[in-house]
């Protein structure tokens, strides 16, 4: 990537109008709340008179500058082309960010307005949020796996100037909807040649050079202007149904958060020894922009982009190569690494087995002694390390890596151990979008299993109502709490309540070491493997609606690794008892006999036994899935259960809402034969039959 002189970082510190104590004085000010829903709005900071919640808040730009006086010479971000590591520095990164900063302010960026980015990671991805930020605009990621209808809904939402797409694919979406975007001004694509010229479409190359002619001191100017109060970033994510909410992320947010996590979690100044880490996971989430752009800002790391196939097997060729300090891996990354090396070791020796699976005792005894306070070190500890687990580390690429991170998804005890004894101790980190990102966090010397470990430095937690065993609602407070959701005013108020406290939705206790556990889910949200939020109503509302015998869809997916249902079918109900019988309902037998069937009983259908009926479900189940906005998104499989769900069978509550812990205790062997295999056809044959 070409990069051009810039005003020396040093003639910009002149243009920092703001000072830190002005910024505490306006924050204290007595008008200004907590929250705001309205994008060019202003919020009271979280300020303490002591510890980490009293250092000065700071902007993004503030951030940056710091990060190129003290590291402009060192890596910042590189990204492999061909054979060959193209490398930028800090201080080239930082005038890159200055010309794209440039760019979008020729291209007619507006205060506050969004700059959607929809692309897999890259140096483009961070320099464009970054120079959105710079420009005064709103910095904004959109999954790559969006539909064009989705990616429309965050553009609008928004109300985007510009759109930074990766390629031709992702620009086919927005061109499908770009006539309904009417703050669209202008599209980048910063991958690939154009296979079209189009009025106010861009390469990235003739974008960086749009701004040349914008002056220094018109960009200082609206640099000096912004406040670390104000919001610079939104991520956007979902309920449990409804539209995705725009959550809209301070400066201070970002600047205050990634500092205090990075100190958490003790990562080091790249003047004592870089840190480098690897940049894969979405950056439409909060986890892989705070891990991948800020944290590496704040303390000069190196951030190498995986390549686009990460996920599908090429991820861990880019950890061998790039050999991170540093990695943050969704549960289904671990779990995937987890089979494919049980696969490895079930073809090796009978010798080798043996061997390891010695190694592994010894690893998960040893750790496990150390989790609770033990020093020593076994002399067998010393000779596994030496035959199995540092060959198991260069293998997996992370011979250098000393902090090892899951989060976004609950992870499996058994996934956590299987690491645990080959001496990896993967360590939990829990937080949310509303918290830009982190809450709690594990380190080396105080973290359990199963633990989301202990609250950030100058942050809070609050157990709300606990009952008899100490759960309850888990709240947070701290300088990471979210501004509030865009021109979203009632749903601010229903997480953020009169004190200002942000209510997660997630059910928790502390032990007595102040140990972080989850112990359930209020909300209805679904968390895949892969750490992707799915919102299960509007998915069985769907099925139901376009399959009229279907009465009750139950979406399976949380810690899962694909989504499946459970289906039940309309039936006549016991009058009495209020007990679901096996007479279909004449509205259900009138519906199979139009397509042929003969069915007049649930037990006609079930087990496969109609297999037209179950290809009308298939059918309707394929609709669905084509609308998805992901293939994470997507149901797999399905089962029709022998009974309807009722109030008499425990799967209804009084007002016929469904129970879903109760119906995965009830149908806990029908799911799990979903995921017995890995091999998942979207055809007849997903369809299991009932046991």
């Amino acid at each position: 990537m070409q990069t051009s002189s810039e005003s020396s970082p040093q003639s910009q510190m002149i243009q920092l109008d703001v000072t830190s104590e002005e910024v505490s004085s306006r924050s204290a000010n007595s008008a200004l709340n907590l929250w705001t829903s309205q994008c060019d709005g202003e919020v009271m900071l979280r300020m303490e008179e002591s510890g980490m919640a009293k250092l000065p808040p700071i902007t993004v730009h503030q951030l940056f500058l710091e990060a190129v006086r003290k590291y402009g010479d060192y890596v910042a971000l590189a990204s492999k082309q061909g054979d060959q590591w193209i490398k930028l520095t800090y201080k080239q990164y930082y005038a890159d960010c200055r010309k794209a900063a440039k760019g979008f302010l020729k291209l007619g960026l507006e205060r506050y307005r969004g700059v959607g980015i929809l692309g897999f990671n890259s140096p483009e991805w961070f320099i464009a949020d970054v120079g959105a930020i710079l420009a005064g605009g709103l910095a904004c990621g959109i999954y790559t796996t969006n539909s064009a209808d989705a990616c429309h809904y965050v553009a609008d939402n928004c109300e985007a100037n510009i759109l930074v797409v990766e390629n031709h694919k992702q620009l086919q979406k927005i061109l499908q909807v770009m006539d309904n975007l009417p703050h669209l001004k202008a599209i980048i694509q910063y991958k690939d040649e154009l296979k079209e010229k189009r009025p106010n479409l861009y390469t990235w190359a003739e974008f960086i050079q749009l701004g040349k002619d914008i002056p220094d001191s018109q960009l200082d100017e609206i640099i000096a202007s912004q406040k670390p109060n104000q919001c610079c970033t939104l991520i956007y994510t979902s309920g449990t149904t409804g539209q995705p909410k725009g959550v809209m992320l301070s400066q201070d947010n970002i600047t205050w958060t990634a500092l205090v996590a990075g100190k958490n979690v003790r990562l080091r100044e790249a003047t004592d020894l870089q840190e480098t880490v690897v940049s894969y996971l979405p950056l439409s989430h909060v986890a892989a922009q705070m891990i991948d752009i800020w944290l590496p800002i704040r303390f000069g790391g190196a951030t190498y982009f995986a390549q686009p196939d990460a996920l599908k097997g090429s991820l861990v060729n880019t950890l061998r190569e790039v050999r991170p300090t540093a990695f943050m891996g969704v549960p289904r990354v671990w779990e995937k690494m987890q089979e494919r090396m049980k696969a490895v070791g079930a073809k090796s020796s009978t010798l080798r087995r043996k061997v390891a699976a010695w190694a592994k005792d010894v690893g998960l005894y040893t750790n496990l002694k150390r989790m609770n306070g033990m020093s020593s070190e076994p002399v067998t500890f010393r000779v596994a390390n030496k035959l199995v687990f540092k060959k198991v580390r260069k293998a997996l690429g992370l011979d250098q890596c000393a902090k090892c991170y899951t989060g976004a998804a609950p992870i499996t005890k058994d996934t956590l151990e299987f690491f645990l004894s080959l001496n990896i101790p993967v360590y939990e980190l829990y937080g949310m979008s509303e918290s830009s990102g982190p809450h709690t966090v594990s380190v080396s010397d105080a973290f359990r299993l199963m633990s989301c470990g202990k609250v950030l430095s100058g942050c809070k937690t609050k157990i709300f109502q606990p009952d008899r065993d100490g759960n309850g609602e888990i709240l947070f407070w701290g300088r990471h709490v979210f501004m509030g959701y865009l021109n979203m005013e009632d749903k601010t108020k229903e997480v953020l309540d009169e004190e200002g406290w942000l209510h997660s939705g997630d059910l928790g206790k502390h032990d007595e070491r102040e140990f972080l556990f989850i112990t359930g889910r209020i909300k209805e949200l679904i968390i895949t493997a892969g750490g992707e939020n799915i919102p299960p109503v509007p998915i069985e509302d769907a099925l139901k609606e376009s399959v009229p015998i279907i009465s009750n869809a139950m979406l399976i997916g949380d810690k899962r690794k694909f989504l499946s249902m459970l289906i039940t079918l309309k039936c006549n109900i016991n009058g009495e008892t209020g007990e679901p019988e096996d007479d279909l309902t004449p509205e259900s037998i009138e519906f199979c006999q139009k397509l042929g069937s003969k069915a007049m009983k649930v037990s006609d259908i079930v087990g496969g036994k109609d297999k037209t009926i179950y290809a009308v479900i298939q059918e309707g189940i394929n609709m669905i899935n084509e609308k998805a906005t992901s293939n994470a998104q997507k149901i797999q499989k399905w089962i029709i259960l022998e009974r309807d769900f009722s109030i008499f069978g425990g799967e209804l509550g009084p007002t016929m809402k469904l129970k879903r812990p109760i119906v995965l205790k009830m149908y806990k062997d029908q799911i799990d034969s979903f995921y017995m295999d890995a091999v998942t056809p979207t055809t007849l044959e997903n369809m299991l039959p009932p046991k």
